[in-house]
């Protein structure tokens, strides 16, 4: 492009006129910020609606879990570190509905990773793209080429109805109801900057399943998840969808509850119109921690959101848009670039069997597959994929898609061409196997550019994946499909609840230094679209991490019963035999003993967060706090243990037990006299913890001490094995937090000469 026009100069002709008007707009709205014309908060709303996120800035580092690189910014010199908003990298989130992604589309997205990133295109868990290291500065340009492309970055983040996704499969999957393809796209669409999804309180995800025993759209832990499903009406087959709504995961999970069994095809969009006007008006505004959809329906009940929604849905005022895509159900359909064919006869390139056991799968058309691109922590280069986008020009057309395991996808690929295609993405190194197997793990960015990351989930992933291959387990059939799934913090943002195994980030507190550890979740359900969550066993130290998945799927290999699941084999063996494996792996050696435990996979230097305080003086008060800490853990154990024997008041009663222990063992600190009485540990807890903010941090605000309030006013009412697992994982998070609370603060909880400053 000449350096005398600008790319909206270069571009406009190009860009739907609104997505064009909103850009401009945010222009503004980012130059008037930087004269101080428009306050940060409302500006961070406006900036976290067109994607654009801050993230941590490590020092110009990215972790690949084997070396530290050092970043290239092509534009901007900021190896020496920010010096205000304006120089800090941030994170640009790009939408991608339902994960279709064409090949100049491809291209597109690879130009921006090269000129404004850090070459990096990153696929998450929600379909979407994220590039790293940008600058604010650089947004608008970059959205307007995105735009001339057909990507929009609006509402990935924010308050907002954020990417819809789908089963990447759809439309020729084999065992699908039917193609929810046009339907996730009418909807993205429709909702798309919707006056009626503008004043949400937080945000709202939609996903689309095609059949329901696979992992498919994975709708059981979403806001609204749509299940294809048809029905048969004078004889004539009808579609419809089993509508769930409520569902999530982030620090407490929660099922999703089934909203109709059969909803009609023509009122899917009037619905989510409706549910999206009830969320606006009912769903919390000042606790944020619970202002997500699945708390207005646990709040109100299922049978009475329902009876809210459809009130709303009658004073809607009719809309063409509702019905108006089912006149061409066939708009998102693909066609075939090549013929169908047999796969040749061998030989066959080195390494073919192997990535074709593990990464195709057949489709429903006949001589057709797909092809599964495996990639490690769901990073591709800039030149990857621009080499992608020709193979896909060449072999299968504008078929791809980004899938929820970090992967991408290539369809209607004709099996003649199959060896061809290998060998092109193996000139690539896109060529590994092992798509979906438990050597594909998936992780958030936990501490590498995550603002709230704990421990580092993407080098913690990228190790357990090196020694999982280099045992051989990822070729036993009994262990080979287990999912395993590694988080930075509680939010799950790599979906640490529905794996077989899964980590989320915490931290722990060792003679005065900080270690990283990881929760070890074992029991989550992958399949089913998601359909139970496990539960946490223990902290691990993140070093022992992969000797912990060793000793569990190596048993569990040997072990297996026919096609038993890892759920049912934790079940079957118990608990508590997990958790001791788990105990033999919790002893940390002293620094001077072995100091490599003090730093995180992928990083050399001493593990901190940024709130760790100078002086701590562990000594002093161990044989209090900590005894007290860990009895809080083992009573978390123990109602686990009841839980899965449906002794549901014993668990409740364990879970509260513990969090009353960890409340304890802080408001001793600040009154040693305290004695066991639960009204009055609740009493001096809210007024030296709650009340001055000292139990308060940045990751989670007052809300986990608010966990621990209405377990005390409700825990004895628990009467469900939903209820019972919920206030459970609400007890993990708070004792973890009190370990984070003394961790902070140490001796200076108890002298009262030490400023402790609220809300540090």
């Amino acid at each position: 492009m000449s350096e005398s026009r600008t790319w909206k100069q270069a571009l406009g002709a190009q860009i739907p006129e609104a997505w064009g008007r909103e850009i401009d707009v945010f222009e503004t709205q980012i130059e008037l910020r930087k004269r101080g014309k428009i306050e940060e908060k409302l500006f961070a709303e406006t900036r976290l609606r067109r994607g654009a996120y801050g993230q941590r800035y490590d020092n110009g580092q990215r972790h690949d879990g084997e070396k530290t690189q050092t970043l290239v910014f092509p534009l901007k010199d900021i190896t020496k570190g920010p010096s205000t908003m304006w120089d800090a990298p941030g994170m640009q989130r790009i939408k991608i509905p339902r994960g279709q992604v064409t090949a100049d589309q491809l291209d597109v997205l690879a130009e921006c990773a090269e000129e404004y990133s850090d070459r990096i295109l990153h696929i998450t868990t929600r379909q979407d793209v994220q590039l790293h290291f940008v600058h604010i500065e650089d947004t608008p340009d970059m959205h307007r080429r995105l735009a001339a492309a057909g990507i929009t970055t609006r509402e990935a983040c924010g308050n907002t109805v954020r990417n819809v996704t789908a089963c990447p499969q759809a439309g020729v999957c084999r065992t699908e109801a039917f193609d929810v393809a046009p339907y996730a796209h009418a909807l993205t669409f429709f909702l798309l900057g919707h006056p009626d999804t503008q004043d949400f309180g937080r945000k709202f995800k939609v996903a689309f399943s095609g059949c329901e025993q696979n992992a498919c759209g994975l709708t059981n832990f979403h806001d609204l998840g749509a299940l294809a499903r048809t029905r048969e009406v004078n004889g004539k087959t009808v579609r419809g969808f089993q509508v769930v709504v409520g569902g999530g995961l982030g620090a407490v999970p929660q099922n999703a509850l089934v909203f109709d069994e059969f909803l009609p095809e023509e009122e899917l969009l009037p619905i989510a119109q409706a549910m999206s006007r009830v969320f606006a008006r009912l769903g919390e505004r000042a606790n944020r921690a619970r202002a997500r959809f699945k708390f207005v329906v646990k709040k109100l009940g299922i049978e009475e959101t329902k009876r809210l929604v459809l009130e709303e849905r009658a004073q809607l005022r009719p809309d063409p848009r509702w019905t108006a895509f089912l006149a061409d159900l066939h708009s998102t359909d693909e066609k075939p670039l090549r013929p169908a064919g047999k796969l040749p006869a061998g030989p066959h390139p080195e390494g073919f069997e192997d990535w074709r056991a593990s990464n195709v799968l057949p489709q429903r058309q006949a001589g057709y597959v797909m092809a599964g691109i495996t990639l490690p922590l769901g990073d591709l280069t800039s030149e990857q994929a621009r080499a992608l986008a020709d193979v896909t020009r060449k072999y299968t057309g504008d078929t791809m898609r980004t899938t929820a395991d970090q992967n991408m996808l290539l369809r209607w690929v004709s099996e003649a061409d199959l060896p061809d295609v290998y060998s092109a993405l193996k000139a690539i190194n896109l060529a590994a196997p092992g798509a979906g197997t438990i050597s594909d793990i998936c992780a958030c960015p936990g501490t590498d550019t995550c603002k709230l990351g704990i421990s580092s989930s993407r080098s913690l992933a990228a190790e357990l994946g090196k020694q999982l291959r280099a045992s051989g387990i990822d070729k036993d059939p009994n262990a080979k499909h287990l999912h395993i799934k590694a988080s930075g913090c509680f939010n799950s943002c790599a979906q640490h609840h529905v794996a077989d195994i899964g980590f989320l980030g915490v931290s722990r507190n060792v003679g005065g230094r900080r270690v990283p550890h990881f929760q070890l979740v074992v029991g989550g359900q992958w399949e089913n679209n998601g359909g139970s969550y496990g539960l946490a066993i223990g902290a691990v130290p993140s070093k022992r991490v992969p000797e912990v998945v060793r000793r569990l799927t190596e048993r569990f290999a040997k072990e297996r019963q026919g096609t038993e699941s890892f759920a049912d084999f934790a079940t079957r063996i118990g608990k508590k035999t997990i958790r001791a494996m788990v105990e033999e792996m919790q002893a940390i050696p002293t620094y001077d003993q072995d100091p490599s435990f003090y730093s995180d996979w992928g990083d050399p230097r001493e593990y901190t967060i940024s709130d760790m305080g100078e002086g701590e003086c562990a000594g002093e008060v161990v044989p209090l706090v900590e005894v007290e800490l860990a009895g809080a853990e083992r009573e978390l154990f123990e109602s686990q243990v009841l839980l899965d024997e449906k002794q549901i008041v014993g668990a409740a009663g364990r879970a509260y037990s513990a969090m009353l222990l960890a409340a304890r063992a802080l408001a001793r600190e600040k009154n040693p006299n305290l004695g066991s009485d639960a009204n009055e540990i609740v009493g001096e807890f809210r007024k030296h913890f709650y009340d001055t903010q000292l139990f308060f941090d940045q990751f989670a605000g007052p809300k986990f001490a608010q966990y621990f309030f209405r377990a005390h006013e409700e825990h004895a009412k628990t009467s469900s094995v939903e209820e019972a697992h919920q206030l459970i994982e609400e007890a993990t998070l708070f004792v973890d937090a009190a370990h984070q609370c003394y961790t902070r603060f140490g001796s200076a909880l108890r002298n009262p000469t030490v400023a402790v400053p609220a809300g540090a």
